[in-house]
């Protein structure tokens, strides 16, 4: 099942390579930018967490011991969290880089996109658009919306991917779709 996500996910990070390369004019994602991965749900498909403990088992001691440690501390604070939404930072994190980057998840491989959720009707915005990032020169704040004409179609949520005709195309069984920390339990 694994090596079928992963070329999965070869096909797909083409599209999202071609989105984000269509782009580029909005996108400031740099390297050593990890603003998207310090405050999010980070929700995970049971096939994609199978995936991200691969890349988790694959690191070398000292990274497995620095994310353990962050996972520990991560499962403190949620239970004595009494709010609605516990966003944290990604225990993957290591120095602002994924340590686990090739095994990431479809959230993390969009995250920086803007794009129309056919489903809830919407244009979805990447986060940092309020950090005077992506998109920011082009969101008008006041009427919260967009200024650009040229918003992708392509519905870039984790549950419309992994039931998309590519995923199929694979036979994808990718299972219940839940914040990363509580696959982690």
């Amino acid at each position: 099942m694994l090596n079928d996500y992963e070329k999965f996910l070869e096909e797909l990070d083409i599209i999202l390579n071609e989105l984000f390369n269509n782009h580029k004019q909005y996108i400031k994602c740099k390297k050593g930018c990890s603003l998207c991965c310090t405050g999010g749900e980070f929700p995970y498909s049971q096939l994609e967490f199978t995936y991200l403990t691969k890349g988790f088992l694959s690191l070398p001691n000292d990274k497995k011991q620095i994310i353990q440690k962050n996972i520990k501390k991560l499962m403190k604070e949620k239970s004595e969290f009494t709010g609605e939404r516990f966003e944290h930072t990604c225990p993957f994190l290591i120095d602002n880089e994924c340590s686990v980057y090739k095994y990431r998840g479809i959230i993390c491989r969009t995250f920086g996109l803007c794009y129309y959720d056919d489903i809830k009707k919407y244009v979805r915005l990447p986060g940092c658009v309020h950090n005077g990032l992506n998109y920011s020169e082009y969101y008008d704040k006041e009427n919260q919306n967009l200024t650009i004409d040229d918003i992708p179609k392509q519905n870039l949520r984790i549950d419309v991917l992994l039931n998309s005709a590519n995923a199929k195309k694979y036979n994808l069984q990718s299972g219940e779709i839940r914040p990363m920390l509580d696959w982690l339990k």
